[in-house]
């Protein structure tokens, strides 16, 4: 149902035709890079928070993680993370699938600086076998961010 949303959802910018869909899985960074032939680097994963018992969305480049000392930073509480079997029901996608479209009204995305490297990445479309490229200008648009915050580090 996720990745019927996001089509519709991304319909409002022609873009709905432009979701690619794997035979494969593209859960994980490593699976997406491996389905598109890309760089892991350029996978735009989304990891889902809790702040404030709030929902929150970080969408970071593939070959980052989060920061716990520049989390805390800028959210002012320890990273959280929501349990798996709640995503659905608080941000409106399951594990594998979550991106910063077609989401629960109350979810707040921010973008992570990571990103800020690439022409383009690639979010995965509310499934685990989706996808599509999205320069950073349209990832803005489309996640109705709230700011760029700096929240992450590379993984060595």
């Amino acid at each position: 149902m996720s990745l019927k949303n996001v089509k519709v959802y991304l319909k409002k910018w022609d873009r709905d035709n432009d979701v690619i869909e794997f035979s494969t899985s593209s859960a994980t960074v490593v699976d997406a890079a491996r389905a598109l032939n890309c760089k892991e680097k350029l996978i735009a994963k989304t990891m889902s928070f809790i702040v404030d018992e709030k929902p929150i969305l970080i969408v970071l480049a593939g070959d980052s993680k989060i920061d716990n000392h520049k989390y805390k930073n800028e959210f002012k509480t320890k990273a959280k993370m929501i349990p798996i079997n709640m995503l659905n029901a608080m941000v409106g996608h399951e594990a594998g699938g979550v991106c910063p479209f077609a989401i629960n009204d109350n979810v707040a995305v921010y973008l992570d600086e990571s990103l800020k490297r690439f022409d383009y990445v690639y979010p995965a479309c509310g499934s685990s076998n989706s996808a599509i490229k999205l320069t950073l200008t349209e990832l803005e648009q489309y996640s109705n961010y709230v700011k760029w915050v700096n929240v992450s580090k590379l993984i060595n």
